[in-house]
């Protein structure tokens, strides 16, 4: 007998293929990336404050707020932001977020040129969302990109005293709501 495993070519079959599986894997242009996931104590902090602001701000339905466990599927990618809200619910069986509205990604070394070019890039081929967030994780700074009739940004924020304003969540949040404590 010849068993042959076929490796997914399209987003949808890597969805298939990953359920389940141990480890952490990206499908990046037709390619199955290991995210080798260690992540400091810093980015675990930032990504869960601002994954509790969100989740404590915005009603659920419609808003569902996820972390990196959940994917969102771009043109030729699946990606598993570090904070994400999809702005429909959708079936409690999807494997990808339905109408992402909002992506955050917190800064590593190893990851910053993707989050900043490649994954920036992608994100904004998805017509629903507003918003792009990354995160330093070594001092109170954010970079934003906005969609409202057209991409823009990033704009950068930093200090404590600064504020990012999320109109299509009807929002805004104080930097020291998410770095307060890191760098005293």
């Amino acid at each position: 007998m010849n068993i042959q495993s076929r490796l997914p070519t399209t987003p949808d079959e890597f969805l298939r293929w990953n359920e389940g599986r141990e480890g952490k894997w990206d499908f990046v242009e037709g390619k199955i990336v290991d995210m080798m996931v260690k992540v400091s104590r810093n980015h675990a902090i930032i990504a869960a404050r601002l994954t509790t602001i969100l989740g404590q701000s915005l009603p659920y339905p419609p808003f569902t707020v996820s972390t990196a466990d959940f994917g969102v599927k771009t043109e030729k990618s699946v990606r598993y932001p570090d904070v994400m809200v999809d702005q429909e619910r959708g079936s409690s069986e999807d494997l990808a977020a339905a109408s992402p509205i909002f992506i955050a990604e917190v800064l590593s070394r190893s990851t910053m040129a993707i989050d900043f070019h490649q994954k920036a890039q992608e994100y904004q081929t998805l017509a629903s969302l507003r918003n792009y967030l990354v995160l330093a994780q070594d001092e109170p700074r954010v970079w934003l990109w906005t969609q409202d009739s057209g991409w823009s940004g990033p704009s950068m924020t930093e200090g404590l005293e600064g504020e990012i304003s999320l109109p299509a969540l009807g929002l805004t949040i104080r930097l020291m709501s998410i770095y307060s404590g890191l760098f005293d």
